[in-house]
């Protein structure tokens, strides 16, 4: 008999990048090998792609939430596996992240389904079926804001609707610029959430010298006035330099309640933080801690001054003083900088004041920079600073789960404090 053409539908076609997919392919033979492939381009036109290998079942089916991949970049059940799996493509370069500079465009990943086995990086056999797939950043309805309100820089997403609803400050790292795509993904569940560069964007500081907390204090209070934010509190999220900025915000702005750091440090790093009369020195790096594997890859974990050290204790935000709560999210293989020890300390200093304002979400197996849900998975990652690729650590499947499962965490904790 004529064999039926092969088929495969992923749903939504179109859905918000933090959602999972369903992907089915039918009409193969029972137990035809395939590799199925994920290809998208980022801003720039560079390529990633991802791969895994699968079998089809008795009926010449597959199911990629109930059927296991035997190879590839992965391998068991992972209903998103080629999502956070995509890589830069042979022929780009390496250690480049996959994240979207624009919201308003969705993300568009061709995933093909190939006959037989082949492993990644070699040339896939014919195609027999393939589906576009659009990931969106930005839902229908919500607006995004480009700010230029006194000092403050930045973008505000809003909810459709007529609201009030929960603010969030949301800031990354020592990346700088803007970077919105978590913010515009906070809008598309019900935030009115503020994307807060501090350096590096506009007429900003060029480079992270040195901060005043009075900017990040102007910008809590604008997004506190607003008449779309329920009040009488924000809060704030913000990963690597972002999350002890969001250790800083908590501790001395009565404005800011609730305060969630991903991998976070317990004190002020790299640059000197002011506030009025007051300032705490940064830790700094000592680049003679660095070391470099054969690849050039560098190693950075050890290099960043102990904040344990008692010469060090001017540089400890006293998070004691905060009278909000505290989410810690961290990976246990951070290699950036001890995230999980920073996070004991953070808690060892709120206990010793009596507090138990805080939860810890600690994740084995996750690197530096966990991300909402499908974000790709990135172990080396090109430093904008350093102009060097840099380790951040984590094993991409334990990775990838604590995303998902950090992510609804992060928005229940805020939603619970902010009403």
């Amino acid at each position: 008999p004529a064999r039926r053409a092969a088929s495969l539908a992923v749903s939504p076609a179109a859905g918000p990048a933090d959602e999972r997919v369903e992907t089915r392919v039918a009409g193969l033979s029972p137990g035809q090998p395939v590799t199925l492939r994920a290809v998208a381009a980022d801003d720039r036109g560079c390529l990633f792609q991802s791969c895994a290998h699968y079998r089809a079942d008795s009926r010449g089916e597959l199911h990629l939430g109930t059927d296991a991949s035997h190879g590839g970049d992965y391998t068991g059940v992972e209903p998103m596996g080629l999502f956070w799996s995509l890589a830069p493509a042979g022929m780009e370069k390496p250690y480049q992240r996959l994240v979207p500079r624009s919201t308003g465009a969705p993300m568009k990943v061709e995933v093909l389904v190939h006959e037989g086995h082949s492993p990644p990086g070699a040339m896939p056999g014919p195609v027999v079926a393939k589906a576009e797939v659009q990931r969106l950043f930005t839902a229908p309805g919500v607006r995004r804001i480009r700010l230029k309100e006194g000092v403050v820089r930045g973008s505000l997403f809003l909810p459709p609707g007529d609201g009030p609803f929960p603010g969030v400050i949301d800031m990354y790292g020592d990346e700088g610029g803007l970077i919105e795509f978590r913010s515009s993904l906070l809008a598309t569940h019900g935030f009115a959430a503020l994307s807060l560069p501090y350096f590096d964007f506009e007429d900003l500081p060029r480079v992270m010298k040195e901060l005043k907390l009075e900017y990040f204090e102007e910008a809590a209070r604008f997004l506190q006035r607003h008449p779309k934010v329920k009040g009488p509190g924000v809060g704030v999220i913000g990963t690597g330099k972002g999350a002890e900025l969001a250790l800083s915000m908590i501790t001395f702005l009565p404005e800011v309640v609730a305060a969630v750091s991903i991998s976070g440090c317990s004190s002020n790093t790299v640059a000197d933080l002011h506030y009025g009369e007051m300032t705490l020195p940064g830790l700094r790096f000592d680049m003679k801690k660095v070391s470099v594997s054969d690849s050039g890859v560098f190693d950075i974990f050890e290099a960043l001054d102990d904040p344990t050290n008692p010469a060090n204790s001017r540089s400890m935000i006293p998070i004691e003083k905060a009278e909000g709560h505290f989410l810690l999210v961290v990976g246990e293989d951070d290699r950036m900088w001890k995230s999980s020890l920073y996070a004991e300390l953070a808690i060892g200093r709120l206990r010793q004041h009596g507090k138990e304002n805080f939860e810890l979400l600690s994740y084995p197996g996750a690197g530096h920079r966990i991300d909402p849900p499908s974000t790709p998975f990135c172990q080396v990652a090109m430093d904008r600073v350093l102009g060097v690729p840099v380790l951040g650590g984590g094993e991409s499947k334990a990775h990838a789960h604590a995303q998902e499962h950090s992510w609804g965490k992060i928005q229940e904790f805020l939603h619970l404090h902010l009403g």
